[in-house]
């Protein structure tokens, strides 16, 4: 009999292995975890009493032990150009915002780490808010779970975390996510389809490395300077760009797989052919790709550059052999796009 005053977990921000520890401290075999992880992330049953291969035992421990978190949908907006932004609530009230991005056979899931966030990139506006709190587990795998349920019959086949707040900031959460995504019992998402996306965390750089988890960096760079990053990314001035290179050559020879550095273009600031040669430069050395992104409209008081402006910076990259591409806005029109999250209604 289960303890008045017992506190129930939420069960989604457990991983298969912590689970797997959970049944054997409670007197069930460690296969059980496996048998409700696939309940959950594979059948999609959030009822105990519906789990028919479980013991009573079992589904009883289910039942007094854990409940099943649920994100509240408040919007759910589309754009002219085919994705979709999601507004969520948490249980706290709160709210971040995920976006869909389909194209050809890839279908994209741009997630939220945290409800705000605490880097304050002078060309976002997640962060005019303030930092507020981090997500868990289970609120970062309910967006998948949400939004995988909602494309039906296409499957999301592309993860990245770049939507609101610093990935890295909430490593262990997000860690413990992406290995629930990973997981063949759990969602079973390839490590190559899945991306963190960082402003220059250094330390967490290393320490993603070191787990060897094989899933993609990309480095949210926009300046080939410090100077220039100082004023723009103030994360820089605490891990300049020195050291964030360094970390990230160590990621890229760990795990065997080019760095995205993303770059967005914000005229008469980071866009003139001096900037395109210390990029050039800058990265001399590294397998990677260049993500160009012309500056989405906000709030804020910079300006997307003209055709002249790309083509020159482009030109200029093309003869130093960096290899780039030339991101099409996709949800500019809802607020969906890069640098645009910031969870509000339209």
């Amino acid at each position: 009999m289960t303890h008045p005053l017992t506190i129930k977990q939420d069960i989604k921000s457990f991983q298969l292995g912590e689970l797997e520890t959970y049944c054997k401290q409670h007197g069930l075999a460690r296969y059980v975890a496996g048998q409700v992880f696939r309940w959950i992330y594979h059948k999609r049953c959030e009822e105990p009493a519906l789990m028919s291969d479980l013991s009573k035992s079992a589904r009883q421990l289910l039942q007094q032990n854990f409940y099943f978190s649920t994100l509240k949908l408040l919007q759910r907006q589309p754009s002219r150009d085919g994705s979709e932004k999601l507004l969520f609530e948490l249980q706290d009230a709160a709210t971040i915002e995920t976006v869909l991005i389909p194209e050809g056979n890839r279908y994209t899931l741009c997630v939220s780490s945290q409800v705000g966030c605490k880097y304050h990139c002078s060309f976002c506006v997640s962060g005019i808010n303030g930092f507020c709190r981090h997500l868990t587990v289970s609120e970062i795998i309910n967006q998948y779970l949400f939004s995988a349920d909602a494309v039906k019959p296409r499957e999301i086949t592309n993860i990245v975390f770049m939507g609101i707040g610093e990935p890295l900031d909430n490593f262990a959460h997000v860690v413990s996510a992406i290995k629930i995504l990973m997981t063949p019992e759990g969602l079973a998402v390839g490590k190559r389809r899945i991306s963190i996306s960082t402003c220059g965390l250094v330390p967490e750089i290393k320490k993603l490395a070191g787990l060897q988890l094989g899933i993609k960096l990309s480095i949210s760079l926009h300046a080939s300077s410090d100077t220039l990053r100082d004023t723009i990314m103030p994360v820089n001035k605490k891990y300049p760009l020195g050291e964030l290179m360094l970390a990230v050559k160590e990621y890229a020879q760990s795990q065997q797989y080019p760095i995205t550095f993303e770059y967005a273009l914000l005229s008469r600031l980071n866009t003139s052919r001096a900037c395109a040669l210390n990029l050039a430069a800058l990265l001399k050395g590294v397998r990677c790709k260049v993500n160009l992104i012309p500056y989405n409209p906000s709030s804020l008081k910079f300006q997307a550059p003209d055709g002249q402006e790309i083509a020159e910076f482009t030109a200029t990259l093309k003869k130093k052999d960096i290899f780039f591409t030339l991101r099409k806005p996709r949800g500019a029109d809802i607020e969906a796009a890069c640098g645009q999250l910031r969870a509000r209604f339209s």
